[in-house]
């Protein structure tokens, strides 16, 4: 691919890594941080020492506070900043967007309130960008920038945006396939955070790989229904962006999910533990989306349910573990397919 303009909006460890990726590619790329200090860093010492400590960024790579200077004039604007801040990040960044950039987002949440995916959103704060597509998949940030092999999937309702975004991104260490179903997509990537924060309680409360196995395979169940209630298709959730990111998510060193969750399990309360963490932990809010959207669309979720007794209202995570031990009988099948609230 010849020589593109790009922005990536978000100075974290995965915006980070995603602009050196297109930085390898040979691209133009900026990089916008929220914070002054962090674009000077990065700038003057080639290094985010707080996101990604020991790494030195190529010398191609630009980085500015000014949304302005990221965003105007590029051809690919990728958002990839907390679920929370997205729709504020993409209003402030939509007066500077060509109409016929490609946005994507890497982002993986819904906005609370709206119950809305990251891809609506910014149809509804940029719509007169041509094409929205999504990237997921297992990648943890820590090993994307070391070269490490990985692969990903990037969605899109438009195949030609889907298509463009992977010729913008894929490389000898970092492969990129198209995907059609942006929902599932969306969906797989957002709720498996959910599931990391339960198998960092089970790994705490040293239940085993017996317990994190069936944790696992239990939640991509819950994953899969809600989704296709939501309008996904079943295959999505048995592809990267569904298994790969949920086994990955679930136990890894570098997930930050399965590291507060475990945190939440030797008896720290949740403010602890998302102060001591220091970055974002999408589980948490992810953890109260899934409750509101399994009433919504009438699916049942109780290990999403039991986890959000646990975060938000104090429950032992013991009992909960005890609880969804104790549910009534039913047939694996069926409660992977159905399982609707009574």
């Amino acid at each position: 691919m010849t020589k593109k303009k790009a922005a990536v909006l978000g100075a974290g460890s995965w915006g980070t890594a995603l602009a050196t990726v297109l930085a390898d590619n040979g691209h133009d790329v900026t990089l916008w941080a929220r914070r002054v200090e962090l674009a000077r860093e990065v700038m003057a010492d080639r290094t985010n020492s707080r996101y990604l400590p020991g790494i030195q960024l190529p010398e191609t790579l630009t980085a500015t506070a000014s949304i302005e200077e990221a965003v105007a004039g590029k051809d690919l604007l990728l958002l990839v900043v907390p679920s929370h801040s997205m729709r504020e990040v993409a209003a402030q960044a939509a007066p500077y967007v060509d109409g016929d950039a490609l946005v994507v987002h890497a982002s993986k949440g819904f906005e609370l309130g709206s119950m809305k995916r990251m891809s609506e959103v910014l149809a509804e704060e940029m719509p007169h960008t041509e094409g929205i597509a999504v990237l997921s998949g297992p990648s943890h940030a820590e090993e994307v920038v070391r070269k490490s092999p990985t692969t990903v999937v990037v969605a899109s309702h438009q195949f030609a945006s889907a298509e463009q975004a992977q010729s913008f991104l894929i490389n000898t260490h970092f492969r990129v396939y198209t995907h059609p179903d942006i929902i599932g997509v969306e969906v797989g990537g957002s709720l498996k955070n959910i599931i990391a924060l339960g198998a960092g309680l089970s790994d705490g409360l040293g239940f085993g790989d017996n317990a994190k196995a069936a944790l696992i395979t239990r939640g991509l169940a819950e994953i899969a229904r809600l989704g296709m209630a939501m309008g996904a298709k079943p295959i999505t959730f048995a592809g990267l962006s569904g298994v790969g990111d949920l086994v990955v998510t679930c136990t890894s060193q570098h997930s930050r999910n399965w590291k507060a969750g475990y945190l939440l399990s030797q008896g720290s309360g949740l403010d602890e533990v998302l102060d001591r963490m220091g970055m974002v932990v999408e589980g948490v809010k992810t953890t109260q989306a899934a409750w509101e959207l399994s009433r919504r669309y009438h699916v049942d979720m109780p290990i999403a349910c039991e986890l959000y007794h646990v975060l938000f209202e104090g429950k032992s995570p013991r009992q909960a573990v005890e609880d969804l031990m104790a549910r009534g009988k039913t047939d694996e099948m069926e409660e992977m397919m159905t399982g609707d609230l009574e």
